[in-house]
């Protein structure tokens, strides 16, 4: 089945000989910092840039006098998502992608350091923290998610980057110029399929929701245009992305398992847009 990548690049194809890499992958060490014993990562960098950068943007944005919530109130509503976003997401990638393992070692939910982090695992994570934080200050929830939503791009690009530099979860093989060579994945180039969502789920989400949500909108539509945009975002890359080695591909040999989870996204998120205009009129 043609993707939209190949779609859109037709010279993007599957290649079985070596071709020319007209990009250098870099090779950062994804150690960011390293004194004695201690060291920092790219990737736990990445959390806290996505995380700082939500708190001061959310900051930033409840100073409107239309803003319902203040403030000071962001500072409590940035620790409970960041505290479901990194447990749910933990939890999530362990029931979703490597649940067997789970099954025969369940102190496997705890090993952090070996990775593992599911995207849809923090989403929910995320929700049930935000659904918290409503309760304890009275707001309505989707009132609370339509504020988060233009703020969850920043970690989901940063968390890419982290993805990229780490060198993993690299794209199938491609002849197209910037198609790299990734340590451990072959001699043949890959799409960057890392730094693609960086790009769609990072930059462009960010800047559709955030200039969507400048003007008032029903409650649940900014929500809803951001399950819905990354949804097909998501899709979308997954074709020319690998899956996970000990997952494969699964319906007919070309679904991943992010397709499967992603897709009631776009059907939810759009359906949630729907309804939000509806409710309006």
């Amino acid at each position: 089945m043609n993707s939209l990548f190949e779609f859109l690049f037709p010279h993007s194809r599957t290649t079985k000989g070596n071709k020319s890499v007209m990009v250098a992958y870099p090779n950062i060490d994804p150690v960011a910092i390293s004194l004695g014993p201690l060291k920092v990562h790219w990737y736990g960098l990445m959390y806290v840039i996505g995380i700082g950068g939500a708190w001061l943007l959310g900051r930033w944005r409840a100073r409107s006098e239309q803003c319902p919530i203040t403030p000071e109130q962001v500072d409590d509503l940035i620790f409970y998502v960041a505290v479901g976003l990194i447990v749910g997401g933990r939890i999530g990638y362990v029931i979703f992608y490597n649940f067997s393992s789970f099954v025969d070692e369940p102190l496997l939910l705890f090993k952090v350091w070996q990775g593992g982090m599911s995207f849809h695992g923090g989403l929910i994570g995320a929700l049930v923290a935000t659904w918290l934080f409503a309760r304890k200050y009275h707001h309505r929830f989707f009132e609370v998610t339509d504020f988060n939503t233009p703020l969850v791009p920043i970690g989901l690009g940063a968390g890419r980057i982290g993805n990229f530099i780490n060198g993993e979860l690299w794209g199938k093989t491609s002849d197209l110029p910037w198609a790299m060579v990734f340590p451990g994945a072959g001699p043949l180039p890959r799409h960057p399929s890392q730094l693609y969502e960086a790009f769609l789920e990072g930059l462009v989400l960010f800047l559709i929701t955030w200039i969507y949500s400048s003007r008032p909108r029903p409650t649940m539509a900014v929500t809803g245009l951001g399950i819905m945009l990354y949804g097909v975002f998501r899709f979308s890359v997954e074709f020319v992305r690998l899956p996970d080695a000990h997952i494969g591909y699964l319906a007919s040999g070309w679904v991943t398992m992010g397709q499967v989870l992603t897709m009631p996204m776009i059907l939810i998120g759009a359906a949630m847009m729907i309804m939000a205009y509806r409710a309006r009129d």
